[in-house]
């Protein structure tokens, strides 16, 4: 491996450093995301029939507010279930948006790795033909700095396309799961509303 890197020259290193950057991101991104930590399976069920047979107590709520990313969600919509509509609607969306903001984190970093890789390959590559060009003299080639000058060329241009396709992958990876997280965040959010709604007009309505 260290043959491979002094072949490769000294631009290597800014690809060995967006690699390093690019694998942590990974990493953390599929801890981060993984479904019992956002959105639990069975949690917005388990909600509702825990609204259908009680107001949930304060420290009820805290728990599921630290349950997941679709605890808050859901227990913002518990809270707000008193407000006005348009007030309701309003803080609903805005913890939302506050959730998909954290979901998001790091996905940014991870595309910008996707792109910029393949220009720090480039980079090297410009590198090597300079040193390719820089091995011919008036008197003749200099066999031992032409192969290193392709060898640096090669070794750049191989490493920043095998850091960008990863980085591509899992950012179209992650970006889908976030939207489907999303997705059902809202989906969810909108029946315990309309359900809360229910549950408030019935106890409105008079007994016969």
């Amino acid at each position: 491996m260290l043959e491979i890197i002094d072949a490769a020259g000294w631009p290597i290193w800014l690809l060995i450093a967006a690699s390093v950057i690019c694998l942590a991101l990974i990493l953390e991104r599929l801890l981060s995301l993984r479904q019992a930590r956002i959105a639990p399976a069975r949690l917005a069920e388990h909600v509702a029939e825990l609204a259908l047979r009680r107001t949930p107590s304060p420290e009820a709520l805290r728990k599921l507010s630290d349950n997941s990313a679709l605890g808050r969600v859901l227990a913002e919509v518990f809270l707000q279930r008193d407000k006005p509509e348009s007030y309701r609607i309003a803080a609903i969306e805005s913890t939302g948006r506050d959730m998909a903001m954290r979901l998001n984190r790091y996905l940014p970093a991870l595309g910008t790795i996707a792109v910029v890789a393949p220009l720090l390959g480039l980079f090297g590559t410009v590198v090597g033909m300079i040193e390719i060009f820089a091995s011919f003299t008036p008197e003749g080639g200099d066999p031992a700095q032409l192969a290193r000058g392709i060898s640096v060329a090669l070794y750049n241009t191989a490493f920043g396309i095998i850091i960008a396709i990863p980085a591509l992958v899992f950012h179209r990876l992650f970006r889908t799961r976030v939207d489907g997280y999303l997705h059902r965040m809202e989906r969810d959010a909108s029946a315990l509303d309309r359900l809360l709604d229910d549950l408030a007009d019935a106890s409105r309505e008079p007994r016969q």
